[in-house]
């Protein structure tokens, strides 16, 4: 399950979208791999900033809990930012969660010796500066560069927003010595502008869609997930005092101390 931490579905353009994004993930993928698609029913209509992830997270989380109930083997979580995979690991139990940015990062650090995001706006830079440390690869970051083009924007102007992505591209390799590139927004990667600025580039871009997709499937076929050793389950839900994430949290006027 491919799992949107924003309400897009909520007008006729944005299930359009949505129907959109479900064909090329099902192009991506092996014959006997099922995908599906879901968006959450509140949150921030896109991810640009520390804030907006924090928003769209609590609906996430209940929403990746009920993708396992309904006994989904994986769950891709939808933004690049990786918001609340920390969360998502530690309440479900054998489904396995991929995050986008972290799988990017990674495959990109098996690809070359120096790796650059190419993201959208600035306000996000600083994040993924961070999401690139936590996930143990920062030695081979060479940087982070933004289009300055908000995701919302990016498909109105697909050659623009192409031209941007080679222009910053171009100077991560040149400037910067990357020898790798990674798109740094989810709706980038639906562009499918990445086999083009290999192309142009001639070095390898990172969609992460298509890599989350592949690392779902091979981990899956490996029967692996992650370690609940790394990600403990909650007390309170290890206990069945809760089923959701929304349980864990405790009104003002009925909380107490402990």
């Amino acid at each position: 399950m491919y799992v949107l931490p924003g309400p897009i579905s909520r007008n006729e353009q944005g299930r359009l979208e949505m129907e959109r994004r479900l064909e090329i993930l099902r192009s991506y993928a092996a014959p006997a791999t099922i995908v599906d698609i879901v968006d959450v029913e509140e949150g921030p209509a896109s991810i640009e900033s520390l804030y907006e992830e924090y928003l769209s997270i609590p609906s996430t989380v209940d929403l990746m809990l009920e993708m396992e109930r309904k006994g989904y083997d994986a769950a891709i979580l939808g933004c690049y930012g990786d918001p609340g995979l920390d969360a998502i690991r530690e309440v479900t139990e054998k489904m396995v969660v991929v995050g986008p940015g972290e799988a990017g990062v990674m495959a990109a650090a098996m690809c070359g010796y120096r790796f650059s995001i190419i993201t959208v706006t600035n306000s996000i830079v600083n994040p993924l500066h961070h999401l690139v440390e936590k996930a143990g690869v920062g030695k081979k970051l060479a940087s982070v560069r933004a289009i300055e083009t908000p995701v919302l924007e990016l498909a109105n102007d697909r050659e623009g927003t192409i031209r941007k992505l080679v222009e910053e591209g171009r100077k991560a390799i040149t400037e910067d010595r990357a020898d790798t590139l990674v798109l740094g927004c989810m709706s980038m990667g639906f562009l499918n502008v990445a086999e083009e600025m290999t192309k142009q580039l001639g070095v390898p871009v990172i969609n992460p869609g298509k890599i989350s997709l592949k690392m779902a499937e091979a981990l899956v076929g490996a029967g692996i997930s992650h370690s609940k050793v790394a990600y403990l389950t909650p007390p309170k839900l290890s206990l069945g005092k809760v089923n959701s994430s929304a349980g864990l949290l405790v009104r003002k006027e009925s909380s107490t101390s402990s």
